[in-house]
């Protein structure tokens, strides 16, 4: 793999990298900005998690990116907060349904639970600003609470390494954070 970029502390830019292997002559490493402006724009996105019987979860879901991480929601009892308590290891995946344009990004890394209510708030914030009122949630008590939805987890994902893949001039880009 060939070395593009290298990263300074956690929260800057990641080193980058394009594997040669699995792109098109003349490919360029997606610069980090992009791919974070990517992960900003996307509505859906889809997490992976694992079982305690080690078999995979995979849902779809809402993300918004706040402190340098990604962050989503799930209800206390919902299968995906139930793996996370056994296994914070996990996926987050966002791109297009196209073969030709766009690109796909994955995110891994460790989930860890949001509780401070000060971190809550810029989340519930975050999620009022980027998917509107059916997404306000109040921060209180270490959990966000919605009005007509119940109570919700929030988890920050943590990237520890993240793989775009451009399309059209395919290109495959690693960061490592």
């Amino acid at each position: 793999m060939a070395e593009t970029k290298k990263s300074g502390t956690p929260g800057t830019t990641p080193t980058t990298e394009l594997h040669p292997g699995f792109s098109d002559p003349g490919a360029t490493a997606t610069p980090w900005p992009t791919a974070l402006e990517t992960v900003r724009a996307a509505e859906i996105f889809w997490l992976s998690t694992v079982r305690p019987d080690g078999r995979p979860h995979v849902t779809p879901l809402l993300s918004v990116w706040v402190d340098d991480a990604p962050h989503f929601t799930t209800g206390p009892g919902e299968r995906k907060a139930l793996n996370l308590a056994t296994n914070p290891h996990c996926v987050l995946t966002t791109g297009t349904n196209a073969l030709g344009h766009g690109l796909d990004i994955t995110i891994e890394g460790p989930a860890e639970r949001v509780i401070d209510d000060e971190a809550l708030r810029r989340i519930a914030h975050a999620y009022l600003a980027k998917y509107g009122t059916d997404w306000a949630f109040t921060a209180r008590d270490g959990m966000l609470h919605h009005a007509e939805g119940g109570d919700a987890l929030a988890f920050r994902v943590t990237p520890t390494t993240a793989f775009g893949f451009a399309k059209g001039t395919y290109g495959q880009t690693r960061w490592r954070f």
